[in-house]
């Protein structure tokens, strides 16, 4: 029988969503306030980065996310398959109902021993999730640090085809995933920008992610996140804590959790999120809650 010993060990991760229109200027970068407030750097990291599922968001739907991804600085592509799991009930998981998911986890074949996959709990504004990845570096001359380009639709399936690890590609019964793959689109690009800083001793990033605003759109809406990680559940859930006050006095909170992930699926690729009925949408765009 599974034992929690055995199961995967997680670092956290806490990510707020910020009110756009408070939090950016007129030209789409932070306003002083939260430059100053957050020790932000001047220099930005571009990121690039894409999904491929089939038009039915058949893997998505089935908890994975196979994505390509450019960093700045770094080279090659970054392929990551990416395997999600809800942690308990919406509003403040507990320690148990992150040590249960783990065990669902293991028992789906993720354990301590396989040290190929990453589990990391994403701690949003609410809800908790367990995402565990396997990271790929696909490294080419052609591929430079500087060039930003992804690969094209017929490229990112060959590429994430070919190098897909056993769990993924076996998830259902065997050639799963590398079978959808292969009649997979690209739902994306976005292309994004991070900000380097410090807030009360903790390394944090601000993210800006320009997104459409609804499905069969041009226009885009800003995104943005601010994070930190930890080795810590004690420590995650403190400065989670700590962090929320902060940002809601000072007017920078959007109280609901981040869908990035989520937001690319539904407003790109072949077909909305719905055919009939348009995407409801929160504040600034960035989906229901």
């Amino acid at each position: 029988m599974a034992t929690a010993s055995s199961a995967m060990t997680p670092d956290f991760e806490v990510k707020f969503l910020l009110d756009s229109s408070v939090v950016l200027s007129s030209a789409g970068k932070p306003t002083d306030a939260i430059r100053s407030a957050l020790s932000l750097a001047d220099k930005t990291i571009k990121i690039n980065v894409q999904f491929l599922d089939t038009p039915a968001k058949e893997l998505y739907n089935a908890g994975w996310s196979p994505r390509v991804r450019k960093v700045e600085g770094k080279a090659g592509w970054e392929l990551t398959y990416k395997k999600r799991y809800p942690i308990g009930n919406d509003g403040n998981p507990s320690t148990d109902d992150i040590a249960n998911t783990l065990l669902v986890a293991l028992g789906d074949g993720f354990g301590a021993s396989d040290s190929e996959y990453e589990a990391q709990v994403e701690w949003g504004f609410a809800k908790q999730t367990l995402s565990i990845s396997r990271k790929k570096n696909v490294k080419k001359d052609s591929v430079e640090k500087k060039a930003m380009d992804l690969p094209d639709e017929e490229q990112s399936r060959k590429l994430l085809i070919g190098e897909a690890p056993g769990k993924f590609s076996n998830w259902q019964f065997e050639a799963w995933g590398t079978g959808l793959l292969k009649d997979g689109v690209v739902f994306g690009p976005v292309y994004a920008k991070r900000y380097e800083g410090k807030w009360e001793g903790t390394e944090v990033d601000v993210e800006v992610w320009p997104i459409k605003e609804k499905w069969g759109s041009e226009d885009l809406v800003n995104v943005v996140e601010v994070s930190f990680k930890s080795d810590s559940s004690i420590e995650a859930k403190e400065k989670h804590d700590a962090l929320e006050v902060f940002l809601k006095e000072n007017g920078w909170l959007v109280p609901q959790d981040s869908l990035k992930t989520q937001l690319i699926m539904d407003r790109y690729g072949p077909t909305g999120p719905q055919e009939t009925e348009e995407e409801e949408t929160g504040p600034s765009g960035y989906g229901a809650e």
